[in-house]
């Protein structure tokens, strides 16, 4: 029995994730989604491993395969949260070169499969040459495609995305030559909205998160006042199609209120 355990299993699940995506409809699926990939460094330790660039290697691969997860359902938009600004100055320095080098080549590769758009949400300051290199060749290289849009959200705060915003609107107002009357009367969400890093795109639906932690972590505080939340208790290189899957469900079910 024990021999055979593997490929009975495997059936299983196959079975099981054939039925959950079954289950779903385009009328039911998210136009957005965006994921917090969080535990790589809990799964290197987990495993042995003397450093946590094998974490962060793994998850990366994992969100390759998640994307194409996504592209293969037809979801439009994803974003991933690859490097906080807050990563840029905590984050041990050898860690964090190990984790430029694996984001930079994370863009370039996606940059080259199927027919996705890359683009870089996020501020360029404190970021290494070779990793801005990187994400402009990606998203110079994609600008053109119609496929899924993929945002790397690296370097990024939501916080700091938010004060930008309002520094180009009010850069903007004062090139025009008006005044703070007028700019107090202009100033709207849906303004503020299209000066984020994000402008012109639809917030996210979904917001998915690994490894058990329910916080967002400073991670698109403005597009996501409407979200649906959902947390996976798998770390991020752990993640599997089914663990997806079943948050696509959960978000089909949702009665969706718009903060009413």
């Amino acid at each position: 029995m024990t021999r055979h355990s593997a490929p009975v299993d495997g059936f299983l699940y196959g079975v099981y994730a054939r039925r959950l995506r079954k289950a779903l409809t385009p009328q039911t699926l998210p136009h957005h989604v965006a994921m917090i990939i969080d535990g790589n460094r809990r799964w290197a330790k987990q495993l042995g491993y003397d450093t946590a660039a094998h974490g962060h290697r793994a998850g990366a691969a994992k969100m390759r395969e998640f994307l194409t997860w996504c592209d293969d359902l037809g979801i439009g938009v994803v974003t991933l949260y690859l490097l906080s600004s807050d990563n840029l100055v905590n984050r041990a320095p050898d860690e964090l070169d190990d984790l430029v080098d694996i984001i930079a080549d994370l863009a370039e590769g996606l940059s080259h499969y199927r027919d996705w758009r890359v683009k870089h949400v996020g501020s360029s300051d404190g970021l290494p040459e070779s990793l801005r290199t990187a994400l402009t060749s990606a998203e110079e290289r994609t600008a053109d495609r119609s496929g899924m849009h993929i945002n790397l959200a690296v370097g990024y705060g939501g916080r700091t995305e938010i004060v930008d915003a309002m520094r180009a609107i009010v850069a903007k107002h004062h090139l025009e030559g008006r005044s703070l009357e007028d700019l107090a009367a202009l100033l709207t969400p849906d303004l503020i909205g299209e000066h984020l890093y994000t402008g012109g795109q639809p917030d996210p639906d979904l917001v998915i998160r690994t490894s058990g932690e329910q916080r967002m972590s400073d991670f698109m505080l403005w597009q996501s006042a409407h979200s649906e939340f959902y947390f996976v208790e798998a770390l991020g290189p752990d993640l599997r199609e089914v663990d997806f899957l079943r948050a696509l469900r959960d978000f089909s079910r949702r009665q969706r209120r718009f903060g009413g």
